[in-house]
């Protein structure tokens, strides 16, 4: 089983692993489509008022960003579970788990970068700013990206539980098969009422994936982590297609606790 998770704009600096070398991050299908992608970030990086505005920074934040940007090939690296901060990243907590379930996350998490594509919990990454959303010249990212990380899930065995924003499940959409499916994240009302979350649905989904690595041995089938998720406090089930109005099956996670309802 897969957890597949988004990065975060926000990154911390340092680390102590040396440069970044592509030929060392796993999924190595994806080295060419990576160096393409940082070849043009930092073309990009040279003009700094077009790099801002491609990259949606503020003034003051384009300073810190264009420098890691422009260093990408000679800054530190981290493994790429503690590289990113953020809501869901702080939700994870990752420097407080224990040695269990950090080993777990090393077999079972992947984070979906806009700069490098899917990597593994532990692949080291420098530090640097690229989103989705981003407009690199010349290289729209989701055309870029979206087959080469497609064939990598592809060829990925097991369950693949899909965590990540819909921005970044379009830069490398799910395989079409039973147990490949999209989380969405709900809360109930105090009505009764699921609502979905927006930028609490970060926080939930941290939450969610700390327990369950914290809890033991990840289940092998979606039914059996519904089954989990469900006994460790966060109700998870299959919504069959026809339910949803749309083609295929995702899952829902309840977050625990209620929401006023509306008014």
């Amino acid at each position: 089983m897969r957890l597949l998770l988004p990065p975060s704009e926000t990154k911390r600096d340092g680390g102590d692993g040396g440069p970044l070398d592509l030929t060392t991050l796993s999924f190595p299908a994806l080295t060419e489509a990576r160096r393409t992608v940082m070849d043009a970030l930092e073309r990009l990086c040279v003009d700094d008022a077009a790099a801002a505005r491609a990259l949606t920074l503020s003034p003051k934040a384009a300073v810190a960003e264009l420098a890691r940007n422009r260093a990408l090939r000679s800054s530190p690296t981290m493994p790429a579970i503690e590289r990113y901060t953020g809501v869901l990243y702080d939700a994870l907590a990752v420097e407080e788990w224990g040695a269990d379930a950090r080993a777990r996350a090393s077999a079972h998490i992947i984070v979906h970068s806009a700069l490098f594509g899917l990597v593994a919990a532990d692949d080291a990454v420098p530090a640097y700013r690229l989103s989705h959303d981003s407009r690199l010249p010349d290289l729209p990212l989701r055309a870029h990206w979206a087959e080469a990380n497609a064939r990598v899930l592809e060829s990925l065995p097991g369950p693949l539980i899909d965590l990540r924003s819909e921005g970044y499940a379009a830069l490398g959409p799910l395989p079409r098969r039973p147990d490949a499916l999209f989380v969405r994240v709900v809360a109930i009302g105090d009505d009764g009422v699921a609502r979905a979350l927006n930028h609490f649905n970060k926080k939930g989904k941290g939450e969610f994936v700390r327990a369950l690595l914290e809890a033991g041995p990840l289940p092998a089938s979606v039914d059996d982590l519904c089954a989990t998720a469900t006994a460790l406090g966060w109700p998870l089930r299959r919504l069959p297609a026809p339910e949803l109005g749309g083609k295929r099956d995702e899952l829902e996670l309840v977050v625990p606790g209620t929401l006023p309802s509306a008014r």
